[in-house]
């Protein structure tokens, strides 16, 4: 997300693609974007970048924002509608830059179209060979019980970092039973774990808030350090940099 600029300002495409291809050198075989990452540059990044090594990797992308497909103007809300997921399918990937879909995404569910629909549109692409398989994220359990019903969910995606516990206990179960992946999204809470912000830091606060799914700064683990509650937990993230510092680790490592 961050190589196309939706955290602050984007590297340059040339350190981008660097990135990316240094990525797959050391063993990153699976790579993730969406239509909505920019929206559509980060597709385009991510096709130019692996082109040459498109039959080694895994490429998943993502559907289900209400995105203007002209101007690329986000609307609000969702839109899952079949016709669109079909729209949404051709043109990522002619931006890709592949003839298939590896694993192709719900980016959140749309409370105006049957889950149901959503998975018969996304099984008839993998039949025509266009995508591979369907993901699901920020779903509840009862969602995800009727999409797999329909067509098999192969990963499910949630954000999961320290201070946010709940997939654990509503979410894990389910995926558990049915035997479906789990992709956690955030584990280091967009940075606020890594041990490098503090009380001093501060955010492009409406950048990020005009891509934020909610449109609510306080929606997201990323913004909790900005509450109260949150700022007073510096002192104990000072601790523990002092902690992991002396036993020569990084703050993200120990943490993870």
């Amino acid at each position: 997300m961050s190589l196309t600029g939706v955290y602050g300002a984007a590297p340059s495409e040339a350190e981008s693609i660097a990135l990316l291809r240094s990525a797959h050198d050391q063993g990153v075989t699976f790579f993730d974007t969406a239509e909505a990452y920019g929206p559509w540059t980060n597709e385009v990044l991510v096709g130019k970048a692996l082109a040459s090594i498109r039959d080694s990797i895994v490429i998943a992308t993502k559907f289900g924002f209400d995105i203007d497909p002209d101007t690329g103007a986000r609307r609000g809300g969702t839109n899952s509608r079949p016709e669109q997921i079909r729209r949404v399918d051709e043109a990522s990937l002619k931006r890709l830059g592949t003839d298939r879909i590896d694993l192709f995404y719900q980016h959140r569910v749309d409370p105006a179209v049957p889950i149901e629909d959503v998975a018969g549109c996304v099984r008839d692409l993998i039949t025509e060979g266009k995508i591979g398989h369907l993901g699901l994220s920020e779903a509840a359990p009862a969602t995800i019980r009727r999409a797999h019903a329909v067509q098999p969910v192969a990963p499910m995606q949630s954000e999961y970092p320290l201070f946010h516990r709940a997939p654990e206990s509503d979410l894990l179960p389910i995926l558990g039973e049915l035997g479906i992946g789990f992709v956690p999204f955030s584990p280091l809470g967009a940075g606020f774990l890594t041990g490098t912000i503090t009380r001093e830091t501060t955010f492009e606060m409406a950048r990020i808030d005009s891509r934020s799914p909610t449109g609510s700064p306080q929606a997201s683990g990323f913004f909790a350090c900005r509450s109260p509650k949150q700022r007073s937990g510096h002192v104990r993230q000072s601790d523990f940099r002092e902690v992991v510092a002396r036993e020569g680790l990084e703050p993200s490592t120990s943490r993870l």
